[in-house]
């Protein structure tokens, strides 16, 4: 028995201190990398063909909800946001990602909620993915020795030199900078350095440049200083088995704790291991889709065995839509074929569509329009599911639009801390509706698209303020302004902006409000990191 199932024990027969409290519940996040709506089966059941059974459990045993938004339809921006509850719109990232060995994006001040939970005792930790930016000792002039174009460049002196000196350095601004306990994972898996980072440390120092074999279709995209012998392949199991060891210590603790699991799977490297390999009979994706509900199924077995099920809330969630160059790879073609790196180069993609994947009966964006990178809701509206034992009411599903952001203010409330005036400018607490309640937490919602385009919800309302996807995914509409009323359309296909001006400049005149206030929640305004970049017609 655990020392925190001791004292629930005691505390149920009654012979525990009048005074000692029931444990605060555990915090368990699990953020997905690309996993699109329709990719989960409980989201998606007569056109996802992937199994997902236990993150069907999850959905099974808590709460679905079908109208919930990341912060952009690609990766940084959508972290940024969960895990400070602000837009990242606000801050300097008003387009894109944030670029290999860039300086931090969150700064060291800002509220997240790894600090929250801290400041209520808890023990923090984040495993997986970070991508939003460290500072690493790279300087000016030695910052061309950590990257190639050329995917076969080898390693001399020099780049060792300058790799011995900036990985033997503490690593600054990351993760536990902002918040976290315990750091474990790769930055970015597809991208150098091409190792694992504990804490602010790489482990181990690379040497050479990555080898030749993690550069097939969709696996590594930028060449760099790599350990040696470094196989994709082992980053998602290391993430596992760190998150159950952190589980497994946190239940021989008196203190509760927060996991932040933000994993690199379905993600780009398509780095299937072996036993998952050829399970989904779709294609490489569909395997490591399903190697990654795996991952899911084993935290909550780890879970069951420590006895820490029952006190542990889970929220699964991704960062943003599925990818749409995943579709019409296999095992073979990932193997032998060249990829180039960032930025998207739209052109040499095309021969990747996500319509081979379709042609098989799965959607990734189930009946949504667009995907990965696109202002559309294929690029941000994602599963987001929550179980709580005996506060959730299991088999539930909510339709009320919710977003990312609203993590913070829902662990807030859950811990009874009032958020300062400069903290969680756009979260509102999900409370009410995991207790059961029905009615809107929040009226509006913004989400962007890669290149900045913003989409500003009212209701059932969408206004796109431009043409077109802002992403990926070619098309678009007669009109410059897109107006969507998602309860009668959510595939977006009837842009009805020329029948409703007065619905047009109520939105526009919202997102100005939105802009200028430094916030969407009520309090007094804040100022945004930067110029906020506006969208006119």
């Amino acid at each position: 028995m655990t020392h925190k199932m001791f004292w629930i024990f005691m505390l149920l027969l009654g012979l525990g201190s009048c005074t000692q409290k029931i444990p605060k519940p555990n915090i368990i996040i699990i953020y997905a990398d690309d996993l699109g709506y329709g990719d989960v089966q409980a989201y998606n059941p007569v056109r996802g063909k992937i199994p997902t059974p236990h993150i069907d459990r999850l959905a099974t045993e808590g709460m679905r909800f079908t109208d919930a938004h990341s912060s952009s339809a690609v990766c940084t921006p959508s972290r940024y946001t969960l895990l400070t509850g602000r837009y990242h719109w606000r801050s300097r990232l008003q387009k894109g990602i944030v670029g290999v060995f860039r300086a931090p994006l969150i700064v060291p001040n800002r509220l997240t909620i790894g600090g929250l939970a801290k400041q209520r005792g808890y023990q923090t930790a984040c495993v997986g993915k970070w991508h939003l930016g460290w500072n690493w000792p790279i300087s000016q002039e030695k910052r061309a020795l950590f990257t190639s174009r050329d995917k076969n460049v080898r390693a001399t002196e020099a780049h060792r030199r300058a790799w011995q000196e900036v990985f033997s350095q503490p690593i600054a601004g990351g993760p536990t900078a902002v918040g976290f306990d315990k750091y474990f994972g790769t930055d970015v898996p597809n991208w150098p350095p091409f190792c694992f980072i504990e804490n602010d440390h790489t482990v181990g120092i690379p040497i050479e440049f990555g080898s030749g074999k993690l550069f097939g279709k969709n696996q590594a995209s930028l060449q760099g200083p790599s350990l040696k012998d470094w196989a994709l392949e082992d980053v998602l199991p290391a993430l596992e088995d760190r998150s159950v060891d952190f589980i497994n210590r946190m239940a021989e603790s008196p203190d509760p704790f927060l996991l932040y699991l933000p994993l690199t799977s379905p993600h780009t490297p398509l780095s299937v291991n072996r036993e998952w390999r050829g399970k989904s009979g779709l294609s490489l994706y569909g395997d490591l889709v399903m190697e990654t509900d795996a991952v899911v199924g084993r935290v909550l077995h780890i879970l069951e065995k420590t006895g820490e099920a029952d006190n542990t809330i889970i929220i699964f969630t991704s960062d943003n839509g599925c990818a749409p160059y995943i579709g019409n790879t296999t095992a073979a073609e990932a193997l032998d074929t060249s990829f180039k790196s960032w930025p998207w180069d739209r052109k040499r993609h095309q021969d990747m569509p996500i319509a081979a994947l379709e042609a098989k009966g799965h959607y990734p964006s189930g009946p949504l329009r667009g995907y990965k990178s696109d202002v559309w809701e294929g690029g941000h509206r994602i599963p987001f599911i929550v179980r709580w034992p005996g506060v959730v009411a299991p088999g539930r599903s909510s339709a009320q639009l919710v977003h990312q952001a609203d993590i913070l203010a829902t662990i807030a409330e859950i811990l009874d801390v009032s958020l300062p005036p400069d903290a969680g400018e756009d979260s509102y607490s999900l409370l009410p509706l995991l207790k059961g309640e029905d009615g809107p937490v929040r009226e509006h919602a913004v989400s962007a698209s890669i290149h900045g385009l913003p989409s500003v919800r009212l209701g059932a309302w969408k206004l796109i303020l431009a043409q077109g996807s802002g992403g990926w995914s070619p098309g678009g509409d007669s009109s410059r302004i897109q107006l969507y009323n998602l309860a009668e359309d959510l595939g977006e296909t009837q842009n009805i902006a020329d029948e409703q001006p007065g619905r047009v400049s109520e939105m526009k005149a919202l997102m100005e409000k939105l802009i200028s206030d430094g916030r969407s929640t009520p309090g007094p305004k804040q100022e945004n990191d930067v110029e906020v970049i506006r969208y006119t017609d």
